[in-house]
Parts: C-alpha cells; structure tokens; sequence
C-alpha cells in the first residue's frame, strides 16, 4: 500500500499542476471561497468562536482559506512544501492564523486536540486508512465532528474491481457509502447527516457530518439526503 499512495502522491501533484495552468489567482479563490461557504451551509455545521479546527488534507485550497479570525486553524498535508513552491495560488503567508503542517493523518501529532476536524476529498489518498480514521477520532475532543467527504463506488461490484485493478490511480482506497459509513461507526461516531453532494456514473460523493462521544449506531441508509 505505501507504493500505491507515493505513486497516488505522485499524480496528486501533478493532477493540480494541470487543473491551476492558467488559472487566475484572485479569480480562483474568489470562486474556491464560495465554494467552501456554500459547503458549510449545506453541512449545517455551526462552528462556534474560539473553536480549534483541522483542516486535514487541505490541498492548496482547502476549507482553511474561509476559516480566519475566531478560530486556531490547523491545516495539514504531506505535499503543503511542494504546493507553496509550485502554485502562486497558494502562499500560506496569505493565511497569517493558519499553521501549515508537511505532515501524514498518521504521523500527526499537534499536541493539541479539537473541536471540528474537517478531512474533506482526503481519506481515500491516504497510505493507512484505518490508522488515519483512529488518528483523526482521537484528535477530537469529546462532542466535537468531523466532516469527512469522500467519493464512494455505487456497486460493490464495481468497488471490488478497482480494488484488484488500480485503475483510479489517485485514491489508493476503494468503498461504497455504507463501508466508509461503518468505519465511523465502528470508532463510536454518531453520524448526525449524510449529504450526497453530487452524483456520478461510478462514484457518489458524500459528506459524512459525525459527533464523537455517543455510542448510539445510525444506519446510513435512514439518514441520507441529496
């Protein structure tokens, strides 16, 4: 598996090198901002002043670059070095309260921990999926959430041919909705919502909004909206 994720961090790099070529950068993150904005709205997710939150994964524009005064803001991303040294669309100098951390979900250790820990697009990029859901649990103070979206296959069957067969070379984890659903479960979150954010032929891509601390089971089927 660390192969298959180098070689996904590998594409990962170069997928965003082709998608920002030629993009303007005030225009991007005007549009990327909203983007985010509209996310929050539909996560029905109320962040309260003062909270501490994580932006795990956070690419070079992930939900950080809405998150300013009023919050601590962790963002977190193995490639964050790289991306600084390749985007002019991102220079953490333009988040003065965002501490930006070159590091796995796995390795993390903040010596903090967390109201709101957002992994959003991620948890199916990372080497250790199951380490990285423990990881992100445990970083979580009791009540806090965690907002984890994520594309997920339609068809069981069709999930058990990407796996034998890598042909989705970016994300080296391959599950449907109520898999990904029951590994939050598992780790005793009570998932509050499940948002289908878009559909697609193959995958549907979800967000999973979950309260750690309450060992009730939700069973994602009774819970899904679109």
């Amino acid at each position: 598996m660390q192969l298959r994720w180098r070689c996904a961090q590998f594409f990962e790099l170069r997928w965003w090198k082709r998608y920002l070529r030629g993009r303007d950068k005030v225009e991007y993150l005007r549009w990327k901002k909203a983007y985010w904005v509209d996310f929050l709205q539909k996560s029905a997710l109320k962040l309260p002043a003062g909270a501490t939150v994580l932006d795990a994964g956070c690419g070079p524009a992930g939900i950080f670059t809405i998150l300013a005064d009023g919050y601590t803001v962790d963002a977190l991303d193995p490639l964050i070095e790289r991306y600084a040294a390749a985007f002019p669309h991102f220079d953490p100098a333009d988040y003065p309260n965002t501490r930006f951390l070159g590091e796995t979900i796995e390795s993390f250790s903040p010596g903090r921990s967390y109201d709101a820990i957002f992994c959003l697009n991620a948890i199916n990029h990372v080497a250790d999926l199951h380490r990285s859901l423990d990881r992100l649990v445990e970083l979580l103070r009791p009540g806090g959430y965690l907002l984890l979206s994520v594309d997920a296959h339609k068809s069981g069957r069709v999930r058990r041919l990407f796996q034998l067969a890598p042909a989705d070379l970016l994300h080296p984890h391959q599950f449907t909705c109520s898999e990904y659903a029951k590994m939050l479960t598992d780790r005793a979150m009570c998932i509050e919502r499940t948002i289908m954010l878009r559909k697609g032929h193959i995958f549907n891509y979800y967000l999973f909004v979950a309260r750690k601390g309450d060992q009730m089971r939700v069973h994602p089927a009774s819970r899904v909206s679109g």
